[in-house]
């Protein structure tokens, strides 16, 4: 899938436009709380043939699409996304795979990667109209990313994540499409066990002068294919903030289309 790199760390232009923040997080939380559901069975596995990374076109069909998900809108990331990893970086090494998961860029080495955002539906919803532009403005859109990995990538690409939440609790410089900013905080989360293996983790970050931001990010894995889900509130980002927590029911959509 082509993506431009539209998507502007910590944006605080107007947000009726759809370029806007990706951010990340580091935590030394522990790893304890970061892996709330592993895989079952590691042993059985080593036996079976090694698995094979699905392609991105794949990958593409397997993101979830218009209608699929109630009172949730889907769009094509190409305008909102980072394009390649180059784009995205950190000044901790340690934590780029967490950097590129929120900018639904493969955590691990692999070249087969898809995203797109899904957003709550406002505007359809009978019994949620907004009353005003503010209003309007106060959803929560969600950057999916799939990707997959050959053998044994994506317990790796998910150790990789786990590792960079260890790695650094005081925060880090993160530089997205040209655009740097500052993560001051970071803390693990117990996110609900998904997939084989969940990752949670959340990060305050610097808005230019409008205190700070908390997002959220969560990653699946199923199988050989590592989803991940980070939420920017509109309203919220504008002026600093809760982001909220990943909507669970795009969470449980996608991973149930996961093979």
């Amino acid at each position: 899938m082509k993506r431009s790199s539209g998507a502007r760390l910590c944006s605080t232009a107007a947000i009726g436009v759809l370029s806007f923040s990706l951010l990340t997080a580091c935590s030394d939380e522990g790893s304890k709380d970061t892996s709330d559901s592993k895989a079952s069975s590691s042993a059985a596995s080593s036996s079976a043939p090694a698995a094979k990374a699905l392609t991105t076109a794949e990958l593409e069909k397997l993101l979830l699409a218009q209608g699929e998900v109630k009172g949730y809108k889907v769009a094509s990331g190409d305008d909102t996304l980072p394009s390649s990893k180059s784009k995205v970086k950190t000044d901790k090494p340690a934590c780029d795979p967490l950097a590129w998961a929120t900018a639904a860029l493969a955590p691990g080495d692999t070249d087969a990667n898809a995203g797109n955002a899904v957003s709550e539906d406002k505007l359809s919803a009978a019994t949620a109209k907004p009353t005003d532009l503010a209003d309007a403005f106060d959803i929560d859109m969600t950057y999916v990313g799939l990707s997959s990995y050959a053998g044994d990538g994506a317990e790796k690409a998910m150790k990789a994540v786990s590792d960079g939440v260890a790695a650094y609790a005081g925060g880090y410089g993160l530089k997205a499409d040209g655009e740097s900013t500052e993560v001051t905080r970071t803390a693990a989360e117990k996110g609900a066990a998904k997939g084989d293996e969940t990752v949670a983790f959340a990060s305050d970050v610097s808005m230019e002068g409008e205190g700070t931001a908390t997002f959220h990010t969560v990653v699946v894995r199923k199988g050989n294919t590592v989803a991940t889900f980070y939420t920017v509130n509109f309203a919220a980002m504008a002026k600093g903030g809760e982001m909220g927590a990943v909507p669970a029911a795009v969470i449980d959509a996608q991973v149930a289309k996961l093979k």
